[in-house]
């Protein structure tokens, strides 16, 4: 029988593996030896490793997706949505260095699975940034002239170059508020309407 637990435990060794040494160089028994597991576990679990990369990238993501979600609920104010999805993206990649660098070096393969997977949720995750710009646009807010869906690539590919200067061995030296804080004001004071 499967256990919710073991599947826990490959993903954040698959994700430590392949933080570590790639996606093409990381091999299934490097994932099982991570895991503590034997290598015949992994196939109880996943199809090969596409698979588990893919989950990966499914189950981390969707969770982004759903704290996120929760914590806009209830705020109506775009450029306050804009701060909050900046600061929990920054705040979720420090605490995950190596889901950072996944999402860093693997997002940006040009592989056909890659290329699918971008399609999927991880598009989801990036239509929350889009929706903020859209929702800012609507209001008055923010800027017309600005595509939200070239809004969302310049943000998201900030905030993912970002998150790996706690964890590449840069002299930042900035905490997560300060991060934000920075991050925020250079993109609402680009994107605001200028008053006259």
């Amino acid at each position: 029988m499967k256990s919710p637990d073991k599947h826990r435990k490959i993903i954040r060794a698959a994700t430590k593996v392949f933080a570590k040494k790639g996606f093409f160089n990381a091999r299934i028994s490097d994932i099982a030896k991570e895991a503590k597991v034997a290598d015949g576990t992994i196939y109880l679990y996943f199809n090969n490793k596409a698979d588990i990369l893919l989950s990966v990238f499914e189950q981390e993501i969707g969770k982004l997706i759903d704290q996120v979600a929760g914590l806009l609920e209830k705020e109506t104010d775009p450029q306050e949505k804009l701060r909050i999805f900046i600061t929990n993206h920054l705040e979720e990649m420090k605490k995950n260095r190596y889901l950072a660098e996944v999402i860093h070096i693997e997002l940006r393969q040009t592989s056909k699975l890659i290329r699918e997977y971008r399609k999927n949720t991880f598009n989801e995750y990036l239509a929350i940034i889009a929706q903020i710009i859209k929702e800012g646009q609507d209001s008055g807010v923010f800027r017309q002239e600005f595509h939200p869906h070239v809004m969302r690539q310049i943000i998201f590919g900030s905030l993912d170059e970002i998150s790996r200067c706690w964890h590449v061995g840069s002299d930042c030296s900035l905490t997560t508020d300060e991060m934000s804080g920075q991050m925020t004001a250079l993109f609402q004071s680009g994107l605001l309407v200028q008053s006259v």
